[in-house]
């Protein structure tokens, strides 16, 4: 088994209901991927990083990313983001890091609200990380893994699907 490190940078995937606002805000600790994960027969590393809403996610923000990326060891890397601006973060990424096995994941809906999403789309992302042999970037959502070029996220019908 392969070591996974897990970059946290919030989204939908990790949004909790705030009783005092009303509002889904992101639970920054990353509580959502710590219990999915734990049912992984791998060794993984969570680290927390920006906690924002993609729609707010900037380059500075993903320089961030591709540094924690750079200064780590593991070559097997998942990123929780948000699916809003998923692909313009793959595609930062892949224009810094061309070594490193890294695949994108995220949830439409909370894990808070209905897990099944968040932990297929993870589990998926775990799996597929165990067979990539060459570096490069990638996206699991919605039982679509594939080189992030290849992925987009049909708005209109609320899920990522293969692009044209």
């Amino acid at each position: 088994m392969k070591k996974i490190l897990i970059l946290n940078t919030g989204g939908t995937f990790n949004k909790v209901y705030n009783p005092i606002t009303g509002n889904l805000d992101i639970e920054p600790t990353g509580r959502a991927i710590k219990s999915i994960a734990k049912a992984v027969l791998t060794e993984f590393k969570i680290k927390n990083i920006i906690g924002k809403d993609s729609l707010y996610m900037t380059d500075e923000d993903r320089e961030i990313i591709v540094q924690s990326i750079k200064e780590t060891k593991i070559e097997h890397i998942i990123i929780v983001h948000g699916t809003d601006t998923m692909h313009k973060t793959a595609q930062y990424i892949a224009k810094k890091e061309k070594n490193k096995k890294i695949i994108l994941t995220g949830a439409m809906v909370p894990y808070s609200v209905n897990p099944i999403e968040s932990a297929f789309n993870l589990g998926a992302a775990f799996g597929y990380l165990q067979n990539i042999q060459k570096g490069g970037v990638y996206i699991s959502m919605n039982g679509i893994i594939e080189d992030y070029k290849r992925v987009v996220k049909n708005k209109e019908k609320g899920y990522f699907e293969k692009s044209k």
